[in-house]
C-alpha cells in the first residue's frame, strides 16, 4: 500500500462520492426497514415494499477498503490507524448502551431482555467469535471489528515490504483465494456438515468470507491510481465476485443452500460503479452547490445514521404498530429517526471525540520522538 501522492487519489470530497455514501446507507437502512424486520420480528405488518436483497453493507465495506488506501499515505501510519480509531470507536462505545437501553426498557413485551454484561461484551466486538453466547445488541455492527482489524492490518503492512509491489499483489490473490478453496469445508454441498467448531470460530471472527470485498476495493484503488493494469484489476475484480456468489449461499428452512443472485448482481454492479467513478477525475463536479452541500452533510453523518437505525428502528417500528400506524409510515419512522440521531450521534460524539483524540495524538507523538532523539 504505497503513498497515494502519485497520481489521483481520490481523497477529496467530491458530490458523487457522497452520493454513493449515502445510498448505499439508504440501501442498508430500506432493506433492515423492509425486509430484514419483518423477518426478525415476524409480528411486524408486512411492508407494502420490500427491498429483499443485502447489498448496501457489503458495498460500504468496498468504499471502506478503498478510501483506505487513498488515505493510508497521508500521515505516518501510526497516525494514521489512530485517526481511523478515533473515528470509528467513541460514537460505538456511546451507542452500543443506547442500544440496549432502548431494548431493555422501551422493547416490546417477548422481545429479548439482554442482560447489562452483554453491553460490554458488545465494546469487545465478541459477536463475530461465538454470535449464540454474545450477540450483537444491533445487528448492525458487524462491519465495525472488520473495518479495524482492516485498518490495523493496512498500518502494519504499510510499513513492511509485504505492503507494496509484488508480494502486496501476491497477498491480495491470497486473501481471495484461500477463503475460496477452504469454503467446501464450511458450506458447500458435499462438504462436511458440521465442521469444526474452532474453524467457524476462526473464520466468522476474523472475517474470511468478507476478505473479498476489501480486497476489491483495493483492486479499485490499484486500478483508478493506474499501480496496476486494466487486465490484472478485472481478473483480481472477477474472482471477487464468484467469492460473493459463494458467500451468499445459506441454507433454507429445508436444510438446502440457496443464494440470492439479485444481491450478488447487486454488488457485483456496484463494485463496477465504484470502478468507473474512481477513474472521473472530478466526480460529480457539475452538482449545484447546495445540492452537493446537502449531499455532503449527509454523507458526512451516514456512519452515525449506520449505528442507530435498526435496533432502535425495530422498537420505533413496533410501538407505532402499536397504535395503529401503517408499514409504510414505519419504514418512514424507521429512516427520520436514524437521520436525526445520526445527526446527534455525529455532532455530539463523533466529531468532537475525533478531534480531541487527533489533537492528543499530535501533543503526545512529537514529545515522544523528541525524548527519542535526545537519549539517542
Amino acid at each position: 500500500m504505497t503513498s497515494p501522492n502519485a497520481g489521483r487519489t481520490g481523497t477529496r470530497r467530491e458530490p458523487g462520492w457522497d452520493a454513493l455514501r449515502i445510498g448505499l446507507v439508504l440501501l442498508v437502512v430500506t432493506y433492515h426497514a423492509t425486509h430484514l424486520g419483518p423477518v426478525l420480528h415476524p409480528e411486524l405488518i408486512d411492508r407494502r415494499f420490500s427491498f429483499d436483497h443485502q447489498v448496501g453493507a457489503s458495498l460500504l465495506l468496498v468504499v471502506s477498503a478503498y478510501f483506505a488506501c487513498a488515505t493510508l499515505g497521508r500521515h505516518s501510519p501510526g497516525r494514521y490507524w489512530w485517526a481511523r480509531v478515533a473515528r470509528l470507536l467513541p460514537a460505538f462505545l456511546v451507542v452500543v448502551p443506547v442500544a440496549w437501553l432502548t431494548l431493555r426498557f422501551l422493547g416490546p413485551d417477548g422481545w429479548a431482555e439482554p442482560p447489562a454484561r452483554e453491553i460490554v461484551t458488545n465494546w469487545l466486538m465478541l459477536g463475530h467469535w461465538d454470535d449464540a453466547r454474545f450477540p450483537w445488541l444491533d445487528p448492525a455492527y458487524w462491519t465495525l471489528p472488520l473495518q479495524l482489524m482492516a485498518f490495523t492490518a493496512a498500518a502494519v503492512l504499510s510499513t513492511t515490504r509485504w505492503g507494496a509491489g509484488r508480494r502486496f499483489r501476491m497477498l491480495l490473490w491470497a486473501l481471495v483465494l484461500v477463503p475460496l478453496l477452504l469454503w467446501p469445508l464450511r458450506a458447500a454441498p458435499g462438504g462436511l456438515p458440521d465442521p469444526p467448531r474452532w474453524y467457524e470460530i476462526v473464520v466468522d471472527g476474523l472475517g474470511f468470507h468478507r476478505l473479498h470485498l476489501f480486497v476489491a476495493g483495493i483492486a479499485i484503488w490499484l486500478w483508478s491510481t493506474r499501480r496496476t493494469g486494466p487486465a490484472h484489476a478485472v481478473a483480481l475484480l472477477t474472482v471477487c465476485g464468484v467469492a460473493q456468489f459463494l458467500h451468499g449461499f445459506a441454507p433454507g428452512p429445508d436444510g438446502v443452500l440457496r443464494v440470492d443472485p439479485v444481491a450478488v448482481a447487486g454488488v457485483c454492479a456496484g463494485i463496477a460503479v465504484l470502478a468507473l467513478v474512481s477513474r472521473l477525475p472530478n466526480p460529480g463536479s457539475r452538482t449545484p452547490a447546495p445540492v452537493a452541500l446537502a449531499l455532503r452533510r449527509l454523507a458526512g453523518i451516514s456512519y452515525g445514521v449506520y449505528l442507530v437505525h435498526q435496533t432502535i428502528g425495530y422498537v420505533l417500528m413496533r410501538r407505532l404498530q402499536d397504535v395503529g400506524v401503517g408499514p409504510t409510515l414505519q419504514s418512514a419512522a424507521m429512516l427520520g429517526t436514524a437521520l436525526v440521531l445520526g445527526w446527534l450521534l455525529t455532532r455530539l460524539v463523533e466529531r468532537p471525540a475525533h478531534g480531541a483524540l487527533m489533537d492528543a495524538w499530535d501533543r503526545f507523538v512529537p514529545r515522544r520522538d523528541a525524548a527519542r532523539s535526545v537519549a539517542a
